[in-house]
């Protein structure tokens, strides 16, 4: 009866500890998810302007990250602090109305390291590392008009149609200036090709080519009553 009752004793102290060892891993687990879930980081830099004359931009100038989803105001040393951000990959970007500013890609781990590189949209798989705290500065001013065209007089003398008026009066300025300026010689071996190219007893007649390829209804009538009369 005794040992009955020491082996259920022991069986059942046997269990109890296996449920509290399960129960105990079971919060640990629980614990460990939420202590991964609930860290959270901080992206920091600073922005400066190297146009500007006084802090007036300030007040202007915003840290956006994913584009608005965290918001980072500038300080008045420069400096930036986005708070709240959990382990991920960000785009951080510098919003003013009158300057541009260059993108950065924020990777951060679980364990809270830091990598920044520049923002590539035409070679993503081009990586240029960035120092970190970022740092940024603008490029240039943002243009949001385009500039009008001015009229100039080199536009108006290369237009076609007045090179097309334009070029032969000068050819008919400049060819006799050099006829009377080239050799006697020359000179009447130019007329003479003139005169050929002007002759028209040496050039045929294109109305009298047409008749005689198309001859008109007239001429066969008139040859048709010949032939009858004799």
């Amino acid at each position: 009866m005794k040992t009955i009752i020491f082996n259920s004793l022991t069986c059942f102290f046997h269990l109890f500890l296996i449920n509290l060892m399960i129960f105990s891993s079971v919060l640990c687990i629980d614990d460990s998810i939420e202590s991964e879930g609930n860290d959270r980081f901080k992206i920091e830099g600073k922005v400066t302007m190297t146009d500007a004359r006084n802090s007036d931009w300030i007040g202007v100038t915003r840290v956006l990250v994913d584009g608005g989803d965290y918001v980072g105001y500038i300080r008045s040393d420069g400096t930036f602090v986005v708070n709240d951000l959990p382990s991920g990959t960000y785009v951080v970007e510098v919003s003013h109305p009158d300057y541009i500013f260059e993108s950065a890609r924020v990777d951060i781990t679980a364990r809270g390291k830091m990598r920044a590189r520049r923002v590539n949209y035409l070679q993503p798989s081009l990586v240029k590392t960035m120092s970190y705290p970022l740092d940024f500065k603008d490029r240039q001013k943002a243009k949001y008009f385009q500039t009008r065209e001015q009229w100039r007089i080199t536009d108006f003398l290369m237009n076609p149609m007045v090179l097309t008026m334009v070029l032969p009066l000068l050819l008919i300025m400049v060819l006799p200036k050099l006829m009377n300026a080239a050799d006697p010689e020359a000179q009447k071996e130019m007329q003479s090709q003139m005169k050929a190219f002007n002759d028209k007893s040496t050039v045929p007649d294109i109305s009298e080519m047409l008749a005689s390829w198309f001859p008109s209804t007239d001429n066969k009538k008139s040859k048709h009553n010949k032939l009858k009369k004799k």
